[in-house]
């Protein structure tokens, strides 16, 4: 659904169920990150879209003075938050994402308004592509609506990501929450996670898109890898005497090899080329390169597989799917995308041949391994939005 339809769709279910139309509509993006990945935690760049997938509210005043209440239209299930003095915890476990931006409203001195909110997000769960951050800053959105007191766009994302650090207990990087917050149609956002600066690419070249492959498999190696992964890194940067890996070059990695463990060397020899790859990636998107950008992406997946080992069977098969496919057949490039183990990969394709490609893909996915892929394709969506107020 497009998200004119979707607000249509959402108000109506409103209306079914609280008997009234609602005051409000808002809707914030999930996002895929294009190129930059392992880079969040080590100062570097990160290059995320936002797609055309959205977490989507309706609202009315509620009747109960002090309640909260929010009704999921997909699983049928209510969540009450109590906004008479501070919120905390709660079940069900989903609320705990609504309830930690509601809490970071508290803390900034905004009284909570009683509501009745109808909820539906159209974002895959579990994919990697930030169904949570789509949440946090569509609730972030509807209380700036219903209240009349925006807040700077960089400040709902800040505020965002500590609910979910605070009530999910994810310490995810910036990157989700600023892209929903501050994603542009038709843009691209180039993000320095050292300095929070942001730079809109422009991406309006209509013949090509973004397809999102969802390998429908996630491999249970989770946090402790990512961990591991961390701490090599700040190993690497250690031996070569900077502050994070931000501030290192391939010379001086290659000069350092001796002083460091064969693994410690090929995750930061991924880190360092990522961080060169991703700014390299938004220069070639600035002027419609493809054909660069698709090998920047393709050198991303094999850094990632091979240095950075977070990649998996289901992944590669993608990968490879989409070489075999190659330029002739309409594909630029593909890498995986997200922290790894499973999740999505990203393509970048001729628009003319999305049809086509995405035939193929789950033809050959399916024949490969057994699992059903979900395919969607994307142009770069705007941010978190006030459709109806």
């Amino acid at each position: 659904m497009t998200l004119k339809e979707l607000a249509t769709h959402i108000a109506a279910e409103f209306e079914k169920h609280y008997g009234r139309p609602p005051r409000w509509i808002v809707a914030a993006p999930g996002r895929v990150n294009v190129i930059g990945e392992h880079t969040d935690y080590n100062d570097g760049f990160v290059l995320p879209m936002a797609i055309e997938r959205y977490a989507i509210m309706a609202a009315d005043p509620s009747a109960a003075s002090s309640s909260f209440s929010i009704y999921d239209t997909h699983f049928k299930e209510t969540a009450t938050i109590d906004v008479s003095g501070p919120v905390g915890k709660g079940q069900p476990k989903w609320s705990n994402y609504i309830r930690g931006v509601l809490a970071g409203f508290q803390n900034r001195g905004v009284k909570i308004p009683a509501l009745d909110v109808a909820f539906l997000s159209t974002v895959p769960l579990g994919g990697g592509l930030s169904s949570s951050a789509a949440l946090e800053v569509c609730t972030a959105t509807l209380i700036e609506a219903a209240t009349g007191r925006p807040i700077d766009p960089i400040e709902k994302a800040l505020l965002a990501q500590k609910a979910e650090h605070d009530f999910a207990g994810v310490p995810c990087g910036i990157m989700d929450q600023f892209i929903s917050a501050l994603g542009r149609e038709g843009h691209l956002l180039l993000l320095d996670c050292r300095t929070r600066k942001t730079e809109l690419v422009p991406m309006r070249d209509p013949s090509v898109e973004l397809l999102v492959v969802n390998t429908n498999v996630k491999h249970e190696l989770g946090s402790g890898e990512y961990a591991k992964r961390r701490a090599e890194c700040e190993d690497a940067a250690r031996i070569l005497g900077v502050k994070s890996l931000r501030d290192a070059t391939p010379d001086q990695l290659e000069k350092a090899k001796g002083r460091m463990s064969d693994v410690v060397y090929r995750r930061a020899r991924h880190v360092i080329g990522e961080i060169e790859r991703t700014t390299h990636a938004a220069e070639g998107i600035r002027q419609s390169n493809w054909p660069t950008v698709g090998q920047f992406m393709y050198a991303s997946h094999y850094a990632l597989r091979d240095d950075y080992e977070v990649s998996c069977q289901e992944l590669d098969v993608v990968v490879e799917i989409a070489e075999d496919i190659g330029y002739q057949g309409g594909v630029y490039g593909c890498r995986m995308t997200g922290g790894g183990f499973g999740g999505c990969c990203v393509a970048l394709v001729k628009s003319d041949a999305v049809e086509a490609i995405t035939k193929k893909i789950a033809a050959d996915y399916k024949a490969k391994t057994g699992i059903e892929a979900a395919i969607f394709a994307s142009r770069p969506a705007a941010g978190a939005t006030i459709i109806k107020g």
